[in-house]
């Protein structure tokens, strides 16, 4: 995958005044062709994520909420919501009375990877649920009715061809121009990491590690593997099965343990939790459960890196060893960076990781820097 893709949307735009667009974009150039940011223009840099969405505006909105949408199951669910479509942690407490999806699995839409699965009425509902958390998300950023808004939108590493069309379909509705960028890759970029590093992004869906070297990023650079929060996420549930006899639970409770209680650590507090067997809450102790299915992850990341690592010029190894950083929603559990330092000096002879401050935004963030960064004339060519 290309760092960056780009793609012109011309739905939005089309349904407004086209002397008053025209108008408008002409009045965000600047004498030396760079963009304005608060005058016509409102750059949005999207982290588009398969457990949680977030957004960085130009306006200085900063925003993030859970990727799932709900639709009310009837008229009494109707009646009692009083909406047609609820998003995030609402569409998660009300649950029971929506169709809930959550429209991206492995951090691309359902059923845009080119298989059978792109027919069907459970596709359709995938995308349409896509095009309304994007539209939410940047509805969110609060941008105003006379602003053209340009977007980045972060994707996985290695996201199909099929995938990037999928994601660029269902923003067109909203923005009047749009552009791909890898999700690591924008992570590094906001924080002017360009140079000899190793970026770790764990999401829920995928685990995308990309190699920076000063340049754009190539196929070669980038690998994207699903040992991310999801599969934290399954192998707790395993776990828990075994070890807590009797309970009763579903995968969003497991989630919700796993988002309070992650950590890898060799000495951590005990994690004792409530779970229902036959309806009564009953005391369990999780501790070593918590930590078997956070530390699931970390042999596989670090064969990662060692793939890009060894595959590097032999003069820098070393160099990008020691600078792997950490980001991602993934990178919260606690003593994540500790325990891949410790796999690494057993199989790679070393190395240093440091987290990013901002995981929730890390991504977001980086993505409006590229936003901002693309020349004026570069983004007028997609109109």
């Amino acid at each position: 995958m290309k760092t960056i893709e780009s793609t012109p949307t011309q739905s939005r735009t089309s349904r407004r005044d086209d002397a008053h667009a025209k108008s408008t974009r002409e009045s965000a150039v600047e004498s030396d062709g760079s963009l304005k940011g608060e005058e016509g223009v409102l750059y949005l840099g999207i982290d588009l994520g398969t457990s949680r969405t977030s957004v960085s505006a130009s306006n200085g909105v900063r925003e993030s909420m859970p990727s799932f949408v709900g639709y009310p199951k009837d008229v009494v669910s109707r009646k009692l919501l009083k909406k047609d479509v609820l998003f995030g942690d609402e569409a998660i407490e009300n649950r029971l009375a929506l169709d809930l999806y959550r429209p991206l699995g492995e951090g691309v839409i359902k059923g845009s990877n080119g298989t059978h699965e792109d027919h069907g009425k459970e596709t359709e509902a995938n995308l349409r649920a896509a095009r309304d958390l994007i539209n939410e998300i940047i509805r969110r950023a609060k941008p105003r009715k006379d602003e053209l808004i340009y977007a980045v939108i972060g994707a996985p590493a290695q996201a199909s061809i099929k995938n990037k069309k999928a994601i660029i379909e269902v923003a067109k509705e909203s923005v009047d121009s749009v552009m791909l960028c890898s999700e690591p890759f924008s992570v590094a970029y906001g924080l002017d990491w360009l140079d000899d590093v190793l970026v770790i992004d764990i999401g829920a869906g995928t685990t995308d590690l990309c190699r920076m070297h000063g340049t754009m990023p190539e196929d070669s650079d980038q690998i994207t593997i699903t040992y991310a929060g999801d599969y934290v996420d399954r192998q707790l549930a395993e776990c828990l099965k075994d070890s807590c006899e009797g309970a009763n639970f579903t995968i969003q409770m497991v989630k919700s343990i796993k988002e309070k209680y992650s950590n890898v650590s060799d000495v951590m507090s005990p994690v004792v939790v409530d779970l229902p067997v036959n309806g009564k809450p009953t005391a369990f102790d999780i501790t070593e459960d918590i930590r078997s299915a956070c530390r699931s992850i970390i042999p596989a990341i670090v064969e990662g890196l060692g793939q890009l690592i060894s595959t590097f010029d032999p003069e820098f190894q070393d160099r990008l060893k020691n600078r792997v950083l950490l980001a991602g929603g993934g990178s919260q559990i606690t003593g994540l960076d500790l325990a891949i330092e410790q796999v690494m000096n057993e199989r790679l002879g070393g190395g240093r990781v440091l987290r990013c401050e901002e995981p929730v935004y890390g991504g977001a963030n980086g993505a409006l820097k590229i936003a901002h960064d693309m020349p004026a004339d570069y983004w007028e060519k997609l109109k």
